[in-house]
């Protein structure tokens, strides 16, 4: 049988990985990405969970160890940069049997795409413009390259998808704000200490300091539910909302918002989850951010690889009936996805407490935790 052809939409983190396992089931994967590299940079993400061994079975992990964060700790400041408590960070614990690991999410993206890259086709500047399916394949339109014919289309372009808008309908179907805003920057200079993470809170605000790798990563996570919408592309509304909401705070928090003022990188979303009843339609699916965002706390890449090797799995298993394979990836991963998404409240309560009686409550038990005492 000659190989079937599949288009994945997303070179990040899901796409590259399941191209590396179509290809090993003898499809041909080609990934077509609008960016025209892939990106540098990007906050710590953890593979860990069910990603942990499609890391192992593709021979990364050496490749992901080597490039993963120094941070053991994270430790809690108030207003003064005084210490409130340290917590340890769960991948300091793999000395104790544990091989989770944290990396900036663009090495991640960067260790899977050379992994894949020798059996997959790529199409970096490029994107979807239109889709038309019947029983048997896919016509695809884009921007640059030729029509093509597939006979699976994949989304794995994230909460913004645009396949899942093009083949599903619009975003304000699927995606729900959670109320918390992030904006994150680069800063283009080492931490002042490799092994913590530097988190100061207010009420319904967080401003950290990642040592990420070699160049910290600062980060806004903030309660703002007034804010249901906004141009995703307009950087000066993005800077003056994350000005305004920490206007006032304490420690180093001045001069982070004057970067803020001035950096060319920042990046800025809302948090939000995304609910469909079905991740496909005919043979368009979605896969990672783009059919189940959930997370806060990092998650959402170690999803994705789980789901693209499910995806895969599923797609090799019944390579003759796309439907029966796309309805077993959706069963399997989705169980997943909901046991996640079942902790993204507990976890956005203890991340940015909306109180001071809730925040209070929250460093008590920091300090109470064995490893809390600095």
């Amino acid at each position: 049988m000659t190989p079937r052809s599949v288009l994945i939409s997303g070179a990040g983190v899901a796409g590259p990985t399941l191209a590396y396992w179509l290809a090993r089931h003898g499809f041909r994967p080609t990934v077509v990405e609008r960016a025209a590299n892939l990106r540098s940079s990007g906050n710590p993400v953890d593979v860990r969970g069910a990603a942990l061994p499609v890391a192992e079975a593709m021979g990364v992990l050496p490749r992901l160890h080597a490039t993963a964060t120094s941070a053991t700790g994270m430790l809690l400041l108030d207003a003064a940069g005084r210490s409130i408590a340290r917590l340890p960070l769960p991948g300091s614990r793999a000395g104790a049997g544990q091989r989770e690991v944290e990396v900036p999410r663009g090495d991640l993206a960067a260790v899977l795409y050379e992994a894949a890259r020798g059996d997959a086709e790529f199409l970096f500047g490029d994107s979807i413009a239109a889709l038309h399916q019947d029983g048997h394949g896919v016509d695809v339109t884009f921007d640059r390259a030729a029509p093509r014919r597939f006979d699976l289309v994949v989304g794995a372009d994230g909460l913004h998808s645009h396949v899942r808008r093009l083949a599903f309908g619009p975003e304000r179907d699927f995606v729900r704000p959670t109320g918390i805003l992030v904006a994150t920057l680069p800063l283009g200079e080492p931490a002042d200490d490799p092994s913590e993470v530097h988190v100061h809170n207010a009420p319904g605000r967080l401003v950290s300091v990642h040592p990420s790798r070699g160049s910290a990563v600062a980060a806004f996570v903030f309660r703002r539910p007034d804010i249901t919408a906004f141009d995703h592309h307009d950087t000066g509304l993005h800077k003056r909302i994350v000005t305004e909401s920490h206007a006032g705070l304490g420690w180093r928090v001045p001069g982070l918002l004057d970067r803020v003022e001035s950096t060319d990188e920042l990046y800025f979303d809302a948090v939000s989850t995304v609910d469909l009843p079905s991740w496909s339609r005919g043979r368009i699916t979605l896969l990672g951010d783009a059919a189940s965002c959930v997370s806060l706390l990092g998650d959402g890449s170690s999803l994705a690889m789980a789901g693209a090797h499910a995806l895969a799995a599923a797609l090799a298993e019944h390579p003759a009936d796309p439907g029966t394979a796309l309805a077993r990836y959706e069963a399997a991963h989705r169980a997943r996805v909901i046991a996640k998404r079942r902790g993204v409240k507990r976890s956005a309560a203890l991340l940015v407490p909306a109180t001071r009686l809730g925040l209070a409550t929250r460093n008590l038990a920091a300090r109470l935790w064995p490893a809390g005492r600095s």
